[in-house]
């Protein structure tokens, strides 16, 4: 049955027509949220009495929020959990996927899936996991400790000293899995011709890895440590549950995406929030460009 030709499309305009709904999608709710945010970062405003309720305070809310001590503090306990969950992902997920891709060969994909689990089981899920783990009274962390050296119940959750590592021991294991199958992938695609050359020339396993696995993955180590940069800093989920979205004891585990979340609707100052947002951009991106600065092939 033939369309009337009213309802036909040409072929010049048919392209435009199906590409529209994302488009429309896209300015919806990716474009008008961003340029609204960076509008908003300029004024004051509580959305509970509408927009006529905004006020232009130029660069304000900046100024505020580099004059904010919890602001700086969010940052370096981002910075600390980035660090301390992101490096060491990638320091045990090269060797790991080595490993799998030596040792394991029908059990391989079951073994990856294995890994890759916590990246794609519920952040609530794991969250409530590993306080039921921490969990003061009959944690079994704690019990595990003290059968084991007869130690009093650790606070591990509300304790400052104890809750960062806590909350970079969830998200190392969370993203370690992810790691895993990048590298995997990557070591996939580097010819056994190489290994076989250099093991004929009498090269051990040790030089074989340093000398032909890591330069061969050396682009897949920079795209997976621009991800756990990217990741890091917006690190919002596991401390918003772990912390009752408060920060924890001393506002140990409150990270910029958590504060920026506390200042917009627990302090419902969306102007400010909006302006540490961008601040935060800003950061991103300047350690994206260090991190593509140190994987440069240098020539």
């Amino acid at each position: 049955m033939k369309l009337p030709a009213a309802l036909r499309l040409s072929p010049a305009f048919a392209p435009y027509a199906l590409l529209a709904p994302f488009f429309g999608l896209f300015f919806v709710f990716g474009l008008f949220p961003i340029g609204f945010s960076l509008y908003l970062s300029f004024h004051t405003w509580d959305p509970t009495a509408g927009l006529s309720a905004m006020h232009f305070v130029g660069l304000g809310n900046f100024a505020f929020a580099l004059r904010d001590d919890w602001f700086w503090k969010s940052l370096r306990n981002t910075a600390w959990l980035a660090a301390a969950s992101g490096i060491p992902q990638h320091l045990v997920a090269i060797p790991l996927a080595v490993f799998l891709h030596t040792h394991f060969k029908r059990l391989r994909n079951l073994a990856v899936g294995a890994y890759f689990l916590p990246y794609i089981t519920s952040t609530v899920a794991i969250a409530i996991m590993f306080s039921a783990l921490f969990s003061t009274d009959y944690g079994l962390v704690n019990q595990g400790l003290h059968g084991a050296f007869g130690s009093a119940p650790v606070d591990w959750l509300g304790t400052p000293e104890y809750l960062k590592p806590v909350l970079a021991l969830i998200v190392f294991w969370r993203y370690l899995g992810f790691n895993v199958v990048l590298y995997l992938a990557a070591l996939q695609t580097i010819p056994r011709d190489l290994y076989e050359a250099a093991a004929m020339d009498g090269a051990g396993r040790l030089q074989q890895f340093l000398h032909i696995t890591l330069p061969s993955l050396r682009p897949m180590i920079f795209f997976g440590v621009t991800l756990s940069v990217i990741g890091g800093l917006q690190l919002f989920e596991e401390p918003f549950i772990l912390t009752n979205g408060r920060g924890g004891s001393d506002q140990a585990g409150m990270t910029t995406a958590l504060y920026l979340y506390r200042m917009a609707f627990d302090f419902n100052d969306f102007g400010a929030a909006s302006a540490m947002s961008w601040l935060l951009f800003i950061v991103v991106v300047a350690l994206t460009w260090l991190t593509n600065r140190a994987f440069r092939p240098r020539t």
